[in-house]
């Protein structure tokens, strides 16, 4: 059983929340929020860029 909402979004996602990156820049600092409708929505906290 997860022990934090990040293990558990990166057992939902089934990848590790480390090799996430941002598509516009690259960087690495990416913070993971939950959508309106429920998902999972990502932003880089380097550039502003999000997607989900």
């Amino acid at each position: 059983m997860p022990t934090s909402i990040i293990e558990e979004v990166r057992d939902l996602l089934g990848v590790a929340t480390s090799a996430l990156q941002c598509p516009s820049c690259g960087s690495p600092h990416v913070a993971q929020m939950l959508g309106d409708n429920g998902g999972v929505s990502f932003v880089c906290t380097a550039c502003g860029h999000s997607w989900s």
